[in-house]
């Protein structure tokens, strides 16, 4: 599907970004510069809080096993039609299946432990069968670190979702831009209706929204509010000060090229390579951002003032509703 920001070419766009790699300090004087391991002071990431779906278990406390319990089996697999979804996997009492971005397929592996499996209840694979609609041949499993055997679609572990209560719930669906149900072929399901499919709905990479209190702020490409860090450093160079824990709750934004843009300021657009392992992370204007576990569904801006150290970022990289100071 063909859009006007995606019409810049990619060439052009490479040239842009090259330029500005060595943009970042031109315009201010140089910072002391500090190593991306430094991890942030306790509490200054803030907390997700009570049933905000990506740590801890919902609504903080125990409770009767729920459908979605790790010790309820997934039965006969399906697939149903989730209303701005798509289709999806569904087990055998109709709870959605979801699949998590910081896993991987190729070899498979599950990296949802502890707290994260409360929320998000791996799968069992024992007894799983294919029902229709569903290729037998795209079902499997994967050995957890506990020793138990976890279902995984087209080589992606599946959970369940703690607060999917009824069948045809997918409020898991983009929680922390990280968690997605699962198409029948294993991709993630993104679409709307019939239409379906990864391309159905799809919005810029990063691309702004005018929210009500905040004003004209930036989002990724699910609608999640994008976020800054008051300790981190633009200048001369990108310094992320935020790892470990840290990046738990505040997921790191990933390369998004500049033509899978839309009204994001050019100058200062860059990405930049983390010394913590976690590869490179996007900047506006050369400022490393981030999104917030804490928000559940686009539109939320859970993350607004954390610590007093996080704040949305506007289209030009600035704060909102803070100074740079």
């Amino acid at each position: 599907m063909k859009t006007s920001w995606r019409s810049a070419s990619l060439v052009a766009s490479a040239a842009a970004v090259l330029a500005l790699t060595t943009a970042c300090g031109q315009d201010s004087p140089p910072a002391a510069s500090q190593n991306v391991g430094a991890s942030a002071a306790p509490g200054d990431y803030g907390s997700i809080g009570t049933g905000n779906g990506v740590a801890g278990t919902p609504g903080g406390q125990q409770a009767a096993p729920s459908p979605s319990s790790p010790s309820n089996p997934a039965g006969k697999l399906s697939v149903a039609t989730a209303e701005e979804v798509g289709k999806v996997v569904t087990d055998s009492l109709g709870l959605t299946l979801y699949r998590f971005d910081q896993d991987t397929d190729q070899p498979p592996k599950s990296n949802c432990d502890g707290d994260c499996a409360k929320t998000w209840p791996p799968v069992p694979a024992d007894d799983a069968e294919a029902g229709e609609g569903i290729d037998k041949s795209l079902l499997g499993s994967v050995t957890r670190a506990d020793g138990t055997k976890q279902l995984t679609v087209a080589g992606w572990p599946a959970y369940r979702y703690a607060k999917d209560v009824n069948a045809g719930d997918v409020k898991g669906q983009g929680v922390g831009g990280k968690w997605y149900a699962l198409a029948p072929d294993g991709k993630k399901a993104r679409g709307g209706g019939a239409a379906g499919g990864e391309e159905a709905g799809a919005q810029p990479g990063l691309s702004t929204r005018n929210d009500p209190k905040l004003g004209e702020i930036v989002v990724d490409k699910n609608g999640m509010t994008v976020y800054r860090f008051k300790k981190d450093e633009a200048w001369p160079k990108p310094v992320s000060n935020c790892t470990g824990e840290c990046l738990e709750k505040w997921p790191l934004v990933e390369p998004v090229d500049y033509a899978d843009t839309k009204g994001i300021q050019e100058k200062g657009y860059m990405i930049f390579d983390r010394t913590d392992g976690k590869g490179k992370q996007q900047t506006i204007n050369c400022s490393p951002i981030y999104t917030f576990a804490g928000d559940k569904a686009p539109g939320d801006t859970n993350g607004q003032g954390v610590g007093g150290t996080w704040y949305a970022v506007r289209p030009d990289g600035k704060l909102v509703g803070a100074s740079e100071k």
